[in-house]
């Protein structure tokens, strides 16, 4: 059954304040290269969990224009841009593509330059992979040769939104590249699903893990993707098949509570809901542009009413597996503990979003 619009209005106002009221209680230690600490929970670290939730926070303010979230959204950048923004890697990128798309509709000035060094950094210094893979660097640790599904949600999808505002189209035509270079290398064939990393340090994929949050990174993000008009025709339907693969073999692997566990082909691993709510706002997004059919769109609400299930008084999202790095073994990704996150906001918040935008066309709550 399908939830009525003004619950969601209701759990959208309560997932911003959880988000805004994010703050790293001391338990998790990880120190960045350069010696300075790292604070992946806090709302007010520019890191990528806080780009995610800067994202969620950027498509809710475009669908409602509400000043108070534009006003919250331009304290935060004004803040670090004042301060002095960290170094560049992919993860430090990720709060570059809700400001880009917070300037694609304001055109304020003091932006642009902002995003422009960074894309012109990221062009010129980010370190590759063969084949022109844009090479998963953190914070807190280099990776060579190594391409992870997080790198098209965190860089990939800012080159792209970022090109297409700005009319420099080298930057989609990078960001295509990537989308291309990380489907060859992390798709795989055999279900359609795809895996977490691929190394050209003796080219494998690691763990071979089907893990479900780096596949929801993808079926979000080809789907914003899709939003660039500058997208070459045949890149666009190649991606959409490559997305029908992943999504007909995700709908079998739905758990009972319309979530989706955190490795997604393993019942042992635990269900998980930050991937829950990009798979959901994925397959509602792709099932009202006509790419799925009402399979896609049953799914997608089964998720959302998992989503739901799991915000908390406070607006917080819980059982959010916390950040993931590439794992040895499988058994790693079923020992990450649960946190509440930026990315579990976020992606919660663009779920509803959807699913708020289809209830109101639809007529279904009026």
């Amino acid at each position: 059954m399908r939830p009525q619009a003004d619950q969601i209005r209701q759990k959208l106002r309560q997932l911003v304040q959880g988000l805004t009221d994010l703050r790293h209680d001391g338990q998790f230690d990880e120190p960045n290269l350069d010696g300075t600490a790292g604070d992946y929970i806090s709302f007010d670290s520019w890191e990528w969990p806080q780009g995610v939730g800067l994202y969620g926070l950027a498509q809710l303010w475009r669908r409602h224009r509400d000043p108070a979230l534009q006003d919250l959204l331009e304290r935060w950048y004004a803040r670090h841009v004042a301060a002095g923004l960290p170094g560049l890697n992919i993860n430090t990128t990720a709060p570059m593509l809700a400001l880009s798309l917070l300037w694609s509709e304001t055109h304020d000035p003091r932006w642009q330059p902002v995003l422009d060094d960074w894309a012109n950094r990221l062009m010129r210094d980010a370190p590759r992979t063969a084949e022109g893979g844009l090479q998963h660097d953190v914070s807190d640790k280099v990776n060579p040769g190594e391409m992870w599904d997080d790198t098209l949600f965190m860089a990939g999808l800012f080159l792209a939104r970022y090109g297409h505002a700005s009319g420099r189209l080298e930057l989609v035509d990078e960001a295509v590249r990537q989308f291309l270079v990380h489907a060859r290398y992390l798709s795989d064939p055999e279900t359609g699903l795809w895996f977490h990393g691929w190394t050209f340090d003796g080219r494998h994929n690691f763990a071979r893990a089907r893990w479900a949050r780096g596949n929801a990174w993808i079926t979000a993000c080809v789907l914003d993707l899709f939003e660039i008009p500058d997208l070459p025709g045949s890149v666009r339907m190649y991606l959409t098949e490559v997305l029908k693969a992943q999504v007909e073999a995700l709908l079998p692997l739905q758990t009972e509570s319309g979530a989706w566990r955190t490795l997604l082909d393993d019942p042992q691993s635990y269900e998980e809901i930050s991937a829950t709510a990009g798979f959901a706002y994925g397959l509602l997004k792709a099932a009202r542009q006509g790419i799925g059919g009402p399979d896609w769109a049953e799914a997608g609400w089964r998720g959302v009413q998992a989503v739901l299930a799991n915000i908390d008084a406070q607006g917080t999202v819980q059982n959010v597996s916390y950040g993931t790095r590439m794992g040895p073994d499988l058994q790693f990704y079923r020992d990450i503990p649960l946190q509440p996150t930026g990315y579990g906001q976020a992606l919660a918040i663009l779920c509803l979003v959807e699913a708020e935008g289809q209830l109101v066309t639809d007529g279904a709550s009026l």
